[in-house]
């Protein structure tokens, strides 16, 4: 069942500038555009683009923010702007280094606050803030005021902030930026636990490949707020044939081999690197043909990464 739903979504904003002296002009400006994707329970999906592609101005529809020009936003069936105190108790969301944590407060005094406004119970508080200060190793600095909180401190703050009233959906909008590799790979760890434990739905938006590339199971992708591609990153790679390389090692040096649907980028001694689209020749049929003309000691395929996927499918959606 899809959980959110985005039908023939546009979002138009306008813009004034000044000309001369005492007049200003006004330009519409499309953010999004006739944009319709859906996305089931349970699912974990990165939502990409170049800045200005519509992400955030997306996000900001989904939960409320912002109500769209034209078409249908539908979050757990609820229309998040007319259905505001309905969703709002069932989404999380964080954005970035905007914070929901009051900064003078001690971090737990935050919890507290947010338990209030969230009508969570006190029993069910208590586990669950003891189980998010566990997965997320928050122990030494709860009673910390958030200001003195470092950068990847307080980003584990805010993600408990969004997990403390157990929401069915979790909006993520750079939750990662800035912070330490250490702190990177504990939010990591933390989101697909909610994910795959919880059956938490989650949609984030990031530059960092790392993360699209180690937690999400399928990419959105934007372009001047359409969308360009919608798919798992298996069948992304697949559709687009991205380039692969073959490294064999041979049993002796040879000069550049001639492999039909291979090019070698490289040689140095008895190791060459073969590049190649899978929709030209399989990996099997390039190993074939190289055991044909010479010995075979060892060989690796290096796949291509997401950073790859995303800007072939950018530079297609131009």
């Amino acid at each position: 069942m899809a959980v959110i739903e985005v039908e023939n979504v546009t979002r138009t904003f306008t813009v004034r500038k000044k000309v001369g002296r005492f007049r200003r002009s006004r330009t519409t400006v499309d953010a999004v555009r006739d944009l319709s994707f859906a996305i089931d329970k349970g699912e974990f999906v990165g939502y990409l683009g170049p800045n200005g592609a519509g992400k955030s101005t997306t996000i900001k529809m989904l939960t409320g923010a912002l109500v769209p020009t034209a078409g249908r936003v539908s979050v757990l069936g609820f229309d998040p702007f007319r259905d505001h105190g309905k969703v709002a108790y069932r989404i999380g969301a964080m954005f970035g280094q905007r914070q929901q944590l009051w900064w003078d407060l001690p971090l737990v005094d935050s919890f507290e606050q947010l338990r209030y406004i969230y009508k969570v119970g006190a029993t069910e508080y208590r586990s669950r803030l003891d189980e998010l200060t566990s997965i997320l190793e928050m122990d030494k600095f709860l009673s910390k005021p958030v200001r003195q909180l470092s950068l990847g401190q307080r980003i584990r703050g805010e993600l408990a902030a969004a997990m403390l009233h157990e929401p069915d959906v979790l909006f993520l909008d750079e939750p990662t930026i800035g912070v330490d590799v250490i702190a990177k790979q504990q939010i990591r760890e933390f989101l697909k636990t909610m994910n795959r434990d919880r059956g938490v739905t989650i949609l984030l938006t990031t530059h960092d490949m790392a993360d699209l590339e180690r937690m999400c199971s399928r990419l959105i992708l934007l372009a001047d707020g359409r969308l360009v591609s919608d798919g798992s990153i298996s069948e992304l790679f697949s559709a687009h044939s991205l380039e692969r390389t073959l490294v064999v090692d041979l049993d002796d040096a040879y000069p550049p081999l001639e492999v039909p649907g291979a090019k070698v980028e490289k040689v140095e001694g008895p190791r060459q690197w073969l590049r190649f689209q899978s929709a030209n020749a399989s990996p099997e049929q390039l190993i074939a043909a190289i055991a044909r003309q010479a010995g075979i000691v060892d060989l690796t395929i290096n796949e291509p990464d997401v950073e790859d996927l995303v800007r072939v499918l950018h530079e297609a959606g131009r």
